[in-house]
């Protein structure tokens, strides 16, 4: 390898590239390949699109509906499929729908969008059915349908491709679908046999919209006043409040009470309950817009004082693969809904606003309210008793003008580059108490990331490779039963089963606690790191520290970074390095001959880069004095300058750091080599092109963010290595 000297103030010119570093850029501390960790799949031949998820805690089964087909699978290990059920379309069916223009081979199949809960023993299934949806109950023992054969219109789209969301409340099914062959008729409803209930066929109550995600949510008992169960509907739709050239996308969420039985005279058949309110994310010292929902999560957790509900957003004109995660209280939403203004249309001239805020009078009781104590002492006790005028009100008037806001007014989490489709969110906590929202969040090149906030920074934990294809994780499930925390996901070509951690693959105590990671913790009497929810035994003795200061580490790991005053940046490694009078802090002589790679190790770093898109990878290592780098790509020894940073250690080793600068039009294999007469030790990526020519601006967001990164990394280290000579020097 040809070395040269390094650039004069390098080091000082980075500190002042660190500080303009773009803020929404984490990169993943740690990037798992789909073969380097244990992930157990299913996939059934010839069958595609696994895209509904069930789990069955008390079952141990996961239930998976696919293309004309359900399967149940063992929740520990999905490999093992315990039944399978298959349901079809007809020839005649299939010839029939593609007489109306669409594909014989992937549209005019049956695709199951509905899995939902109907008893111990039944499940609801409904599928697109080949443009003519229908819904049946597939017997839990048997494992067959039983023919049942319902219509399933309004229930489940018609178009495998159109968008929808249901969920089972006390037996009745609860749907955001279309109602329609064309998709044009909107439908939020409730299947019920004594009491079925949809929303208008009207602009101002549904404009286009794109379902994401339903669920309930019971009435605290500490509410007191005595109110109903509201189930609340995620999507995104059409503005209704604006007019542009093109349509602007808005956020929403909607909701309904679950005793809401229509109006007497206005409003038959129809909720008396719909309201819906805008879902702002956007960060505000940049006026960067998220308005498009892409998928919720409602987390509930005994700690959690009232439940949160976190939502993935990307803008609407996303060229640029940017993403983010917003996070919401229930009581931000129910204020809005209780105690907000109402919007109304309006004519303005020569404006493109459409809706503006309603400042009259509001009847009483409240349009769109529950039934509660309040409103039954008032002789309503059904919404079939409410006044026609609060029933024309709330027809007119579902929009409200306040909007639900984020906590802290911010995202969680804004990353570029990437495009997040799934959300899954636990809550665990810490050694030291501290409780912590982990987000599993999916990607469309089948992907997970796993993320934190962290002293109002976010720390994405690691990336999971998931699916080999690179293709779009299309739903996410999560299991947190006491001892076995798994993440489920489903894409078209199957179903992955992870761990929530894979604490197992950090092989040192500073790379366990440099993590991060809440799940894992270093246990220096099995001198491994180790799942905390596995483990049933004490705590005590265990190592982690959130911040990812390593300094509480067994002093006979090696240390990261040697003291200062003690290095030397040249373009040649010295063939040997100045010995310290300085004690050995080794276990022995042996220690000293040993070529050690330290964390981050080069599969940590660069995976995907745009083409010609500049970006660093690193490489350090400890050993003998004569240790130094062997930089290889795609097997060839570089002829490039490769900088190299050589410290001498207080035991007579040295540490060597190297960093190599690159840029690429093709995929390739990096290779880095640490050589010594004491022996070899070699860490490699891939770093894959993911499309071409970037933006310079791109190209600097990258590059930065990824200095960024390693500079963090190397700032935690130090700090660390620090405090361990202090305490050092201390003692001697």
């Amino acid at each position: 390898m040809r070395m040269c000297a390094p650039v004069g103030g390098l080091l000082t010119a980075l500190a002042v590239v660190f500080g303009t570093a773009v803020a929404f850029a984490p990169i993943p501390r740690i990037t798992w390949e789909h073969r380097e960790v244990q992930l157990v799949q299913f996939h059934e031949p010839g069958i595609f699109n696994y895209s509904a998820l069930l789990l069955s805690e008390d079952k141990d089964t996961l239930y998976v509906g696919a293309r004309e087909a359900v399967f149940a699978l063992n929740a520990h290990n999905i490999s093992k499929k315990q039944h399978e059920a298959y349901w079809k379309v007809s020839e005649d069916k299939k010839a029939k729908c593609a007489e109306k223009g669409k594909s014989k081979q992937t549209e005019c199949l049956n695709y199951i969008r509905v899995l939902q809960p109907l008893s111990a023993s039944a499940l609801y299934v409904c599928g697109t059915n080949a443009f003519q949806p229908a819904c049946d109950h597939l017997n839990l023992t048997s494992f067959k349908f039983l023919g049942k054969n319902e219509d399933g219109k309004g229930r489940c789209p018609f178009d495998p491709a159109q968008s929808y969301t249901s969920v089972m409340v006390d037996g009745e099914l609860y749907s955001g679908t279309s109602y329609n062959f064309l998709g044009s008729e909107p439908i939020i409803s409730r299947n019920s046999s004594h009491s079925p209930l949809r929303t208008e066929y009207a602009i101002p109550w549904l404009n286009e919209p794109s379902f994401v995600f339903a669920d309930v949510i019971g009435e605290s008992p500490e509410g007191g006043d005595g109110g109903d169960d509201k189930v609340y509907f995620f999507f995104t739709e059409v503005s209704v409040e604006y007019e542009f050239v093109f349509k602007l996308m808005i956020p929403r969420v909607a909701r309904v009470c679950k005793g809401d039985q229509g109006g007497l005279r206005t409003l038959q058949k129809k909720w008396t309950s719909f309201l819906k309110a805008r879902l702002i994310c956007s960060r505000p010292d940049s006026n960067l817009v998220f308005n498009v929902l892409r998928d919720v999560f409602v987390l509930r957790s005994p700690g959690l004082k009232e439940p949160m509900f976190y939502g993935v957003f990307t803008p609407q004109l996303n060229n640029v693969g940017l993403s983010a995660v917003c996070a919401y209280n229930l009581s931000t939403a129910e204020a809005v809904f209780s105690r907000g203004k109402y919007m109304q249309s309006a004519t303005v001239e020569q404006s493109h606003t459409k809706w503006v805020r309603y400042n009259g009078a509001v009847p009483t009781p409240r349009p769109g309210a529950c039934i509660n104590r309040e409103a039954r002492a008032a002789n309503f006790s059904s919404s079939l008793n409410l006044p026609d005028k609060t029933l024309q009100f709330v027809k007119d008037h579902p929009l409200m003008d306040d909007s639900v806001t984020p906590i802290d007014n911010r995202p969680r989490l804004i990353k570029s580059d990437v495009n997040y489709t799934q959300i899954v969110v636990d809550r665990t906590r810490a050694l030291d108490g501290t409780a912590h929202d982990v987000m599993f969040v999916s990607t469309d090149r089948g992907a997970l990331h796993k993320a934190i906030s962290l002293e109002n920074n976010v720390h994405i934990i690691e990336e999971t490779q998931l699916f080999q294809d690179f293709e779009p994780v299309q739903t996410l499930l999560l299991s947190s039963k006491k001892g076995r925390r798994f993440v489920y996901a489903g894409s078209n070509s199957g179903v992955v089963q992870a761990p929530v951690a894979f604490c197992g693959k950090h092989g040192t105590c500073e790379d366990c606690v440099l993590a991060r990671d809440p799940y894992c913790a270093w246990s220096p009497a099995a001198a491994a790191c180790i799942a905390l929810y596995q483990t049933d035994g004490p705590s005590r003795g265990l190592i982690q520290e959130m911040s990812g200061d390593a300094s509480a580490c067994p002093a006979s790991s090696p240390l990261p970074f040697p003291p200062p005053g003690s290095s030397s940046l040249s373009c040649l490694v010295p063939l040997s390095s100045p010995r310290s009078p300085w004690p050995a802090s080794g276990p022995g002589p042996d220690s000293r001959l040993q070529v050690t790679l330290l964390p981050p190790f080069l599969s940590d770093q660069a995976q995907h880069v745009h083409a010609l898109g500049t970006f660093h990878l690193f490489c350090h290592a400890t050993g003998p004095a004569d240790v130094h780098f062997l930089w290889e790509k795609n097997g060839r020894e570089l002829e490039v300058c490769v900088p190299a940073q050589t410290h001498a250690l207080p035991d007579g080793r040295a540490h060597v750091l190297s960093w190599l600068r690159d840029a690429l039009r093709e995929s390739a294999e990096y290779r880095c080599s640490a050589l010594a007469t004491a022996g070899n030790k070699t860490s490699k990526v891939r770093v894959i092109v993911t499309r071409l020519e970037a933006t310079q601006q791109e190209r600097w967001t990258r590059e930065l963010a990824t200095w960024r990164a390693v500079v963090g990394e190397h700032d935690r280290m130090m700090h660390s290595w620090r405090k361990e000579w202090e305490r050092c020097n201390q003692d001697t």
